[in-house]
């Protein structure tokens, strides 16, 4: 099994209905082969979601989401940051979602996982999705990536997205590793980080199913990234 429905039921945000979805994917040429996974509004579409805030379902407080806005010109959120395109792979998922072209994988999560690297959340905070989903699509995978802007959630699996220095600091006292954005490298804590090795400043050296640095309990140094 390469795609399917992992979960569909209440976020584990604020309750409303939300559907999660993974997909097989090997054209990605920063992270490798892979199994995306999508975490959407159940019956909103994506980019309507992100305009009117109804994302909150599956995004949480991020900041990256932007502000919601009513003006007609615009599909999505104002001075939204995040760097995942609405209007690419998560549209062509949901839409392919509402035409019943994903099988329900809900019970047999851990074949869907098995010996391949797993994305936690491509799109979508994955701590919106019960415990469980992650736990038995995790269980067989080789390796995944994961990150939450909730806190904290599932340190075992996610790093924790810092959205400032003093943000990253506070998380690296409690033994928590993070995943932080910077403006360029000389922003770049040597101590507790390493330049993500799949970046363009860091030369490309390796895809993210190669590195497996980016995700939660590892004895590792945190990453970041410089902003794009």
């Amino acid at each position: 099994m390469k795609n399917g429905i992992i979960y569909k039921g209440p976020s584990q945000i604020d309750g409303k209905e939300i559907v999660a979805i993974g997909t097989y994917s090997d054209r990605n040429t920063k992270t490798g082969k892979v199994l995306q996974t999508y975490i959407l509004r159940e019956n909103v579409n994506p980019l309507e979601a992100s305009k009117t805030g109804q994302d909150y379902s599956i995004c949480g407080d991020c900041p990256m989401r932007g502000k919601v806005t009513t003006d007609p010109k615009r599909k999505i959120a104002k001075e939204r940051e995040c760097y995942v395109n609405l209007g690419q792979g998560v549209l062509i998922v949901w839409k392919a979602y509402k035409r019943g072209v994903y099988p329900e994988a809900s019970n047999c999560r851990s074949e869907l996982g098995k010996d391949k690297f797993v994305r936690v959340g491509t799109y979508g905070d994955p701590a919106a999705v019960p415990d469980i989903v992650w736990t038995q699509l995790l269980e067989n995978a080789t390796t995944w990536t994961a990150y939450t802007h909730q806190k904290p959630w599932r340190p075992d699996i996610a790093m924790q997205s810092a959205d400032n220095y003093d943000e990253a600091k506070n998380h690296w006292s409690k033994l928590r590793r993070t995943f932080r954005v910077i403006q360029n490298v000389n922003d770049l804590d040597k101590r507790n980080e390493i330049l993500c090795p799949a970046s363009k400043e860091a030369g490309r050296r390796v895809q993210c199913a190669t590195c497996k640095l980016c995700k939660g309990s590892l004895n590792a140094k945190s990453i970041a990234i410089v902003q794009h």
